[in-house]
C-alpha cells in the first residue's frame, strides 16, 4: 500500500527549499552571501508588520534584514548578521491560491531577498522581472498579494 504524505511543508522543508535556491546562484554572486543566514518562520513578528505599515502577516513572504553590500563599510560597527526570513505560513497561503510550485515561490522570495542584500530596492527588481518576462515573453509580474485559502 502506498501511503500519500497530505501534511503541510513544514519550516525545514521551507529552509531545504530556500537553501536549494541558494545553491542554484551562480558562485560568482553566492560567494558572497556567505554570512547571510536563513530564518524561517511561521508569521512576520507584529513589529515587522508595523514598521512596514501591513495590515495583515499574510502580505509579507519574505525579509531581508541587515545592510546592503552597497551600503557597507569598513568603518562601520556591525549590527548582528544579515539575514533572510522566509514566512511559511503566508507563502502556503500564496501558493494555495497561485498557479505555481511551493519551490518557484520560495525561490523567486529567496533572489528577491538577495536582491536587497546587493542593495537593489523593489523598483530596481520589479523592471529586472519586468524586462526578463519581457523577453521570455511571459506575463508581466504582478503586485498583488492574493488572501488567504480559505
Amino acid at each position: 500500500m502506498t501511503s500519500v504524505d497530505d501534511t503541510a511543508p513544514d519550516l525545514a522543508d521551507i529552509e531545504a527549499i530556500g537553501l536549494a535556491a541558494l545553491a542554484d546562484i551562480p558562485e560568482r554572486l553566492r560567494r558572497h552571501l556567505a554570512d547571510v543566514v536563513i530564518r524561517v518562520e511561521e508569521f512576520p513578528a507584529a513589529d515587522v508588520l508595523e514598521d512596514l505599515g501591513l495590515d495583515s502577516p499574510f502580505e509579507l513572504l519574505g525579509l531581508y534584514h541587515g545592510v546592503s553590500m552597497a551600503d557597507k563599510s569598513v568603518l562601520a560597527t556591525p549590527h548582528g548578521p544579515d539575514m533572510i526570513f522566509l514566512y511559511r505560513r503566508p507563502l502556503l497561503d500564496y501558493w494555495c491560491a497561485g498557479g505555481e510550485t511551493l519551490g518557484d515561490l520560495v525561490r523567486h522570495v529567496m533572489i528577491h531577498e538577495v536582491g536587497h542584500h546587493f542593495g537593489l530596492s523593489d523598483s530596481d527588481m520589479a523592471a529586472i522581472e519586468a524586462d526578463a518576462g519581457r523577453a521570455a515573453g511571459s506575463r508581466e509580474p504582478q503586485d498583488t498579494i492574493p488572501q488567504p485559502c480559505e
